[in-house]
Order: structure tokens, then sequence, then C-alpha cells
């Protein structure tokens, strides 16, 4: 209501400038200018003949068009051979500007020449400011019934625009979220706005006008377009994010080497949660623009993992074993098959490069990657397939070395662990289900937070 209000009196004052401004100028009132700048003489040819009768006559045409105006009243007129010279007492700039016009405009005259004084008298300057502020205010009078219609004009269309950006269902049916349906409310409040204005200036006969107000609006607006090109750029990247919809709200996604869960999509950047549950604020011109890898947005997940193998062990056996204990573990889909591979020749061994599926959507993909690691480890161990360790080439430096029995007593002060305790742990190691630690996070700050987000579950994603 109080910008409304505020906007009303802006607009009063605007219209009621814009109607008097065909008879007479705000600005001339407070600074005396009557007329703008003085127009450069015309061009004209100078004559070889000149005739003094010529100069008479002109002195006498500027005297008789001095004598109607009262501000030009006490200028005295002298000629020669073509030359005008101007002298006397003046009120203002502008009427020396106005004196000099006319001069110009009589024909044969070659240059005007002005000695007029400036008279800063209070006693002249003072009525002449009191009747142009008596003059202003008749024709404010006078004009008062066009300036209301045209403010109850601009009203109704401000009205009308603003119920119907309120319409957001309508809006909602050609859009394809509720982020593009404000902004196409914002705009057509906007386009109704501008509409009563012109209707506005119209009635008032000032269409010109517009003009002049759009060119201005419009350099000012490049002007600060250029001081906050990247807020700018981060809005409109924003916009096309929420159309495109690359990511939802939980997905697990990488952006360019950032990684983190989805927590929101504001006007302005992408927060996103890590799984150390730090927050990720990326601004939406570089995630718009950046390679974005989403681990979520397909329900099947693989992963890897390298295992070294002894140099004299059967390779197709340990390649056999390894994947017969893969199909046995909870969590890893049978199609697509896991698959065993020899990658390369290590320094001291043969590198086996093993890959799972895993869908994330029924079992944790980290859960069910540690286990196959574990697993694939243990049935090695069993099957007496060798895993070599790297070779170092020790050199002992101390000449006394720790007896094994001290070497005992030391690790069982370090190991200080209930026995009992790992035993009780055993079944949430082989747990499988999804740790959604961090999701609740983002569902409880979405909850508690009600700031903007432009992620919609109802718009298309992007494939």
């Amino acid at each position: 209501m109080k910008q409304l209000l505020l906007t009303i009196v802006w607009l009063l004052c605007f219209l009621s400038e814009v109607h008097i401004a065909q008879a007479q100028d705000l600005s001339k009132l407070l600074t005396g200018n009557e007329t703008n700048g003085s127009a450069p003489a015309p061009d004209k040819v100078i004559t070889v003949t000149h005739l003094k009768q010529n100069d008479k006559k002109i002195e006498k045409r500027l005297q008789e068009i001095f004598s109607e105006l009262d501000n030009l009243k006490n200028i005295k007129v002298s000629v020669s051979n073509g030359v005008v010279t101007l002298e006397g007492e003046i009120v203002s700039k502008a009427a020396e500007t106005r004196a000099i016009q006319f001069a110009q405009q009589i024909e044969s005259v070659v240059e005007v020449e002005s000695r007029l004084i400036f008279d800063q008298s209070i006693t002249k300057r003072f009525p002449e400011t009191i009747n142009k502020i008596l003059t202003f205010g008749k024709q404010l009078i006078a004009g008062l019934p066009l300036i209301l219609m045209a403010l109850l004009i601009f009203l109704i269309f401000w009205t009308l625009g603003g119920w119907l950006s309120q319409r957001r269902s309508l809006f909602r049916r050609i859009s394809v979220n509720n982020f593009i349906a404000e902004l196409l409310g914002k705009i057509t409040h906007f386009v109704f706005i501008l509409t009563g204005i012109v209707l506005a200036l119209n009635l008032l006969d000032s269409v010109a006008l517009l003009s002049t107000i759009l060119g201005a609006a419009g350099i000012f607006g490049l002007a600060v377009g250029f001081a906050i090109r990247d807020t700018v750029e981060n809005f409109i990247a924003s916009t096309l994010l929420s159309i495109r919809n690359p990511f939802e709200i939980n997905d697990f996604i990488d952006i360019e080497g950032k990684q983190g869960n989805v927590a929101r999509l504001t006007s302005r950047a992408t927060i996103l949660i890590s799984p150390d549950g730090n927050h990720i604020r990326i601004p939406n011109s570089t995630v718009y623009k950046a390679t974005i890898t989403n681990f979520t947005r397909n329900p099947e997940r693989r992963f890897q993992f390298d295992i070294g193998v002894g140099t004299t062990d059967d390779l197709s056996r340990a390649q056999a074993v390894a994947l017969a204990m893969l199909k046995t573990i909870p969590g890893i889909l049978k199609e697509p098959k896991p698959l065993a591979i020899i990658h390369e020749l290590g320094d001291s061994n043969v590198v086996m490069r093993i890959f799972g599926w895993v869908n994330q959507t029924q079992h944790d993909f980290l859960k069910v990657r540690s286990e196959a690691i574990k697993s694939v480890k243990q049935v090695f161990d069993e099957s007496l397939i060798t895993m070599p360790n790297p070779i170092y080439d020790l050199r002992m430096t101390h000449d006394q070395e720790p007896s094994p029995e001290k070497n005992q007593q030391s690790v069982k002060k370090a190991l200080k662990i209930n026995l009992q305790n790992i035993d009780n742990q055993a079944e949430e190691v082989h747990d499988m289900t999804i740790d959604r630690t961090v999701e609740n996070q983002i569902s409880k700050e979405n909850i508690e937070d009600k700031g903007e987000n432009l992620l919609d579950p109802n718009t298309p994603s992007e494939l």
C-alpha cells in the first residue's frame, strides 16, 4: 500500500509537469530560463555591396519586435554594415538568447554583438518570479481534470495488472514450473503499467515524451546492467536451470569436482550439502556452464576396486572365485552382471579390477562396495590365492631391537577393545540399507527455511 501511494504521488507530479510543459517548462519558473539554448546563426551569403538603408530597416524592425516583449523592452539596437549591436539591461540569460535569435533571423544581418548587462535587482526579478508562479498555478488548475483522469487510467491498469499477475494457476498452465509462472506474472504486471502510462500520456497529448523517457531508461538500464552483470547472469542461468531441471532435491551430483546432495536452487546459486555435512554454494552462472555429473538420476550405479593377485597364481581361477563371491553379496545386481578383468601387471603382482552394479534406491552404494571388497579378500584367503605385498628394502639404523615379548605387551596395551562389543557390531557391518543422513538434513532445512527454491518435482527433467 505504501509503495502504491508513493507511486501515485510521483505520477501526479510527473503528469502535472508534463501537461504544463506544453506551455511553459517547470524549470523555467525556478531558473528564469524561458527558452532553450541559443540556436546557431543560419548560413547566409554575405553580399559584396551593402546599403545603409538596410541598417535603418534592420534597427527599426528589431526595436519594434523588442518593444512587444516585456523582457526585451529595455534593449537598444544599433546596426552598422549588417552588424547588430545590442545594449541595455536584461533580467536573465534566456532574454539575451532570445534577443540574439531574433536579430539573427532578420534578413541581411551579418553578425550580432551582445553588450547586454544582467540586472540582478530583486525589485525586478521577484515580481517576475511571482507572476510566473501564479501563471503556473492557473495552468495547473486548468489542467487538473485531465491530470486526474490520466491518473485514474494509470491506477486502473496498475490494479488490473496486479490482480492478473496473482492468478498463478493461469500462468502455471503455460509455464514449466512455479518460478517461470511467477516471472510471467511480473512481466504481465509491468506490461499493464506501461500501457497505463502510454494511455495517460496520450490523454495529455504528450506521447512524444514517452520515447525520451524510454531512451533515458534504456541508457540507465545499460549502465546498471554492466554494474550488476554477474547478478543478471546468475538470474538468467537460474531461470534456464529451472526450465531444464538437470537435477532434483537430494540428487547426488558433481559440479567440476564439487560433490554433494542438492539442497536447493535459488535465483543466484545452487546449494549442495557435501557428504561431510558442509554447505557448498555455487553461482548458477557457473553451474549452467559446467559439466554436471548426476549420480542419482540413474538408479543403477557401478562401483569398482582393484585387488592384487600373485604372479604364480591361476588368474582365470582367481577371476572365477571373485565373480562367484560377488554374485552372493546382497545389493549387487545380477543384471548388469558383475565383471572381473585383468587390468595390468604390477611390480610384484597382477592387478585385477572388479566391477559391480548397485540399485541405489534399494541399497547403499558405499556399503555394498565395502562389503564386496571385504568378501573378495576373504574368499581369496580361503581359496589360497595369494595377494602379495609390495617388496621394500629396509635398513635398520638402531643397534638394539625390541624383544618379541615387549612388542606383544605394547600391542595389548594399544588395542583395548572389548571382543564382546565387536561381536555385537557384526549385524551393523553387514547392513546394506541406504544411509539417508544427508537427505534427512536437507529435508529438515527445507522445512525450517522457507526461502526460495526453484526446483520443482513436477517439472519434466532433462535427460
